[in-house]
């Protein structure tokens, strides 16, 4: 498995390569000012290609973030809840008495 994920990503960088070598001209952009900005297409698309990535994943683990804060705090929840009720509740099985001893084997001996 790990032997086509390692073929996925060089086939990915190989297919970029060849993308970059064949579009490297150079793009004018217009901008604010009647200034323009000459820069190259690859580098063009990826740059409009991080703008629009790295906020979502900013904002996804942000999310994440969050989503652990609450979990860790419920659980934090129920267990203090956990012990409380614990505390509270009576021994499930009571402790058995010990035999009543028989009138015939009595320690004490009985004066009349």
């Amino acid at each position: 498995m790990q032997f086509l994920k390692i073929l996925f990503w060089c086939l990915l960088a190989f297919i970029a390569a060849v993308f970059t070598f064949g579009n490297w001209t150079t793009v004018s952009i217009q901008l604010f000012g009647g200034l323009v900005m000459e820069i190259n297409l690859p580098l063009l698309l990826l740059l409009t290609f991080l703008i629009g990535f790295v906020p979502t994943l900013i904002y996804q683990h942000v999310v994440r973030w969050r989503l652990r804060q609450r979990l860790a705090a419920a659980e934090r929840a129920l267990a203090s809840t956990r012990s409380i009720s614990e505390a509270a509740l009576p021994d499930v099985a009571p402790t058995p008495l010990p035999p009543a001893p028989s009138p015939a084997s009595s320690p004490i001996p009985e004066t009349i």
